[in-house]
């Protein structure tokens, strides 16, 4: 009967260890529910065992819920203090508290107490990894006599390219040695692959995009059920722009790991990628699913925005921005966040409103004001308070560069507000800096025009006749370009004629006959000079 017990316990004992390992492999293929529920189990199985929680508390802190890791790791370091991952825990948390001296103080007493047991060294060096401690050294240290414990175990040398790489960027090589110690111990090794893969992406450039892209495929081959695999791959796609590609890649990460937090990694994706029409269905799903988070209601908020597609969306939009801001903390608000809110605002016909958020915008923006006094400048030159506009568009000249929309809308505004010679003046400045610009051109007449109403210097001729003629004869009858046509062909005309240039006159006329065959008065014209 002891003989049956002993076996009965080995056995449950052997089931646990490989129940845990398990749930650690879950975690690091990011199948984070599913390595949940093991170690949930495993934690009713056996609530004494500190290591249950310490995983418990990893796989949330992988997820990036940090309150919910600090919680397990609470319960881990609550355990017998005589345990290894009681220690751990307590180390654990001590590097959330940033008290790192105390944190390596413990690793060292643990260690030293456990010489031969790799696995612990593991845990502290991933530890160090993943805190703020930038304690390299240590890392190293630990990771190294990891090695000499269990030369053959490829965690061992992951762990240590790891370490090389976040330590210096120029440790390049060394990291892809250990990552090729890796594939050395096992060939199938979908996690060296992908490290290699990532070192290629950091690079940064089109041969290391293909050699990324080589290692990426190799590692979904060997192991298509290591999900990293999958959504690594398809952010680099979609930074290339190789949309339908990287979507394929994300359809197959979320066939291995359809969770929220799947689900919330593939919408940030898209967001990244600017496909924000697909991020809309996307995020209303999560939500509807009961998944919070006020980042997600920001790619939400600023996808309404910028998706088109809907004139509906921009009502919508500004619900999600209520809800955003009501949940956001203050100190997490960016510039952009008001950025959006106005945008929307704007399209909904409430400027004023929309200004009110731009200039939100402004006062905590640090590195880029300009942009929102731009904003703010057309914001009043779309209600028509055009000396409010020019206020802003001169702000904007101090602030920065003026592009050329800049320079055309505040030359409209000089000009509504009768300021002829600063229009002039303003146009001057957007024709050198875009010359093939025809409404550019062609205001740059109306203010020369207004400087010289009575035509003694024909000021506003040379602008109005380049205007004219820079228009392609396809599109002088579309838009706007029909105005600029017949306003300065009705000028050019006048001019030849006072200069009794028949020939000239008539050939405009002739144009100007094309652009509006309707209008009498060029048939009219050109029967009198006859």
């Amino acid at each position: 009967m002891k003989k049956l017990f002993v076996l009965l316990f080995f056995a449950s004992s052997f089931s646990y260890g490989q129940s845990l390992q398990n749930a650690i492999k879950l975690t690091d293929s990011e199948q984070y529910t599913l390595a949940e529920k093991e170690l949930k189990d495993l934690i009713n199985s056996n609530p004494s065992k500190p290591e249950y929680f310490y995983y418990l508390g990893e796989n949330f802190s992988e997820r990036k819920e940090f309150d919910s890791a600090l919680v397990n790791w609470k319960f881990a370091a609550s355990k017998d203090a005589s345990l290894p991952f009681t220690l751990l825990a307590n180390a654990r948390i001590k590097l959330n508290e940033k008290d790192y001296s105390t944190a390596k103080a413990i690793y060292d007493e643990v260690l030293s107490s456990n010489k031969k047991n790799a696995d612990l060294h593991r845990v502290a060096t991933k530890a160090l990894l993943d805190s703020d401690s930038k304690m390299f050294d240590d890392a190293i240290n630990y990771i190294n006599r990891a090695i000499e414990i269990d030369e053959k175990n490829e965690d061992n040398y992951l762990l240590k390219g790891d370490v090389l790489m976040l330590r210096s960027s120029s440790n390049v090589n060394e990291a892809i040695k250990n990552y090729n110690f890796v594939l050395g111990i096992n060939p199938s090794s979908a996690r060296g692959l992908v490290r290699i893969a990532k070192i290629y992406v950091r690079l940064k450039s089109p041969s290391s995009d293909s050699s990324a892209n080589a290692y990426f495929m190799e590692a979904q081959k060997l192991d298509p059920n290591y999900a990293p695999a999958y959504r690594e791959h398809a952010e680099l796609l979609m930074s290339a722009n190789k949309i339908k590609r990287a979507l394929d890649n994300w359809k197959k990460y979320l066939e291995i790991n359809n969770s929220l937090e799947a689900r919330y990694r593939y919408i940030t994706t898209l967001f990244l990628g600017k496909q924000y029409c697909e991020v809309i269905p996307e995020s209303i799903n999560l939500k509807n699913n009961g998944f919070s988070k006020f980042y997600l209601d920001r790619m939400l908020m600023t996808s309404y925005s910028e998706c088109t597609t809907d004139k509906e969306n921009s009502s919508k939009g500004l619900v999600v921005a209520e809800a955003f801001f009501a949940s956001v903390p203050k100190d997490k608000i960016l510039a952009s966040d008001y950025k959006y809110k106005a945008v929307m605002l704007s399209a909904t016909g409430k400027d004023s409103l929309a200004i009110i958020e731009y200039k939100k915008a402004y006062d905590i923006e640090s590195n880029n004001k300009s942009e929102y006094t731009g904003l703010i400048a057309k914001s009043y030159i779309k209600m028509k308070k055009f000396d409010k506009a020019i206020e802003f568009y001169e702000l904007k000249s101090k602030e920065s560069t003026m592009q050329a929309t800049d320079l055309f809308d505040l030359g409209r505004a000089y000009y509504s507000t009768k300021k002829y010679i600063l229009a002039d003046t303003t146009f001057g400045k957007l024709i050198s800096l875009a010359p093939n610009y025809a409404p550019g051109v062609y205001w740059k007449g109306n203010s020369s025009y207004q400087l010289d109403p009575k035509n003694e210097k024909w000021l506003a001729r040379p602008h109005y006749e380049k205007a004219f003629f820079m228009i392609k004869p396809e599109d002088r009858a579309q838009g706007n370009n029909k105005r600029i046509m017949i306003d300065c062909g009705k000028y050019l005309v006048e001019y030849y004629v006072r200069q009794k240039d028949n020939v000239k006159a008539k050939e405009i006329l002739t144009i100007l006959s094309e652009v509006d065959p309707a209008d009498p008065q060029f048939k009219k014209q050109m029967s009198e000079l006859k």
